[in-house]
């Protein structure tokens, strides 16, 4: 029993340390987007871990069965996918906002699981994904306090809907491939198409509504570089402490305290200048970490 609390206790502060390391690579994120484009963003967030994931996979080879490259293929293309549009948006909204968009993707795991796996759904899990969706609804007004639906929007939504397709298949894919493999699918598939885009963008006229996929590469100057740094060590931190509570404790209560990275990035963002929410912003926050934490418990459950 006592080592069981033990596993907790590190598992749960393994979690935080995890959630902070992410508020803070998207809070040097946003300083970072100020100057480079999102597409070029996600490449510098991306390559550490490829060089990381790499030299893992050299020192110790895969182990896996395979038979699956096209899942594999789709897990990277919408975790890359994802993330560009939490990119795009984290340098046009307050940075704990762009975070609770990106943290519904528990909601849309809940339904993808049910429509593509068969899973059940639970009654909780129907209210959280209602309450989840109101609380979307409240983050997207704007001051004059009507919905709008937005670019911004539109990609924050995206943001956890594609994170939640590609958590959807690493369920599948755990059967036939390496973790570290899985991994790598995403990290590699978001350092090769950046390039790919930044290298075709010299050569087309994209209308400005694609601005977010497409843009010339801009050489980091002085601090940039540094802030760069940070930003790749400090997402492949968060994927490593999030890995390593996920063994330590039940997914249930890791993924609850997970949430504490809206909170983290509520403070950075304010201290990179971000408005306070207002309080029906704030309200539809609170009701996204509601409804995620209904869904990670029923989970945990079940």
């Amino acid at each position: 029993m006592k080592k069981y609390m033990l596993n907790i206790d590190r598992g749960i502060l393994f979690m935080l340390l995890a959630s902070l390391s992410f508020a803070v690579m998207g809070g040097f994120a946003k300083v970072v987007s100020q100057v480079l484009p999102p597409v070029e963003v996600t490449f510098f967030r991306n390559v550490f871990g490829v060089v990381l994931v790499g030299f893992a996979i050299y020192k110790s080879p895969l182990k896996q069965i395979g038979g699956r490259p096209f899942l594999l293929l789709f897990r990277g293309t919408m975790g890359f996918m994802a993330l560009l549009a939490y990119f795009y948006i984290i340098a046009y909204i307050p940075l704990g906002e762009a975070v609770t968009y990106n943290k519904t993707s528990p909601l849309f795991v809940a339904l993808f699981a049910y429509f593509f796996l068969k899973e059940k759904l639970t009654p909780w899990a129907i209210v959280a994904i209602v309450v989840g969706f109101i609380g979307i609804a409240l983050i997207s007004m704007p001051e004059e306090g009507s919905f709008t639906f937005n670019k911004y929007t539109m990609l924050g939504i995206f943001s956890g809907l594609g994170a939640a397709l590609a958590y959807t298949s690493i369920r599948e894919l755990r059967q036939y491939y390496d973790t570290r493999a899985i991994v790598m699918s995403f990290m590699g598939v978001g350092t090769i198409a950046p390039v790919l885009l930044m290298l075709v963008t010299h050569y087309l006229e994209t209308p400005k509504s694609l601005d977010f996929m497409f843009a010339e590469f801009v050489m980091p100057q002085g601090v940039i570089w540094l802030y760069v740094l940070i930003m790749g060590l400090s997402a492949t931190a968060s994927q490593v402490l999030m890995t390593k509570a996920y063994e330590l404790t039940k997914a249930g209560i890791v993924g609850t305290i997970s949430y504490s990275n809206i909170v983290f990035a509520l403070i950075i963002g304010t201290f990179l200048g971000d408005s306070i929410p207002t309080p029906l912003k704030f309200l539809g926050i609170l009701l996204v970490i509601i409804s995620g934490l209904l869904v990670a418990l029923a989970k945990d459950k079940k």
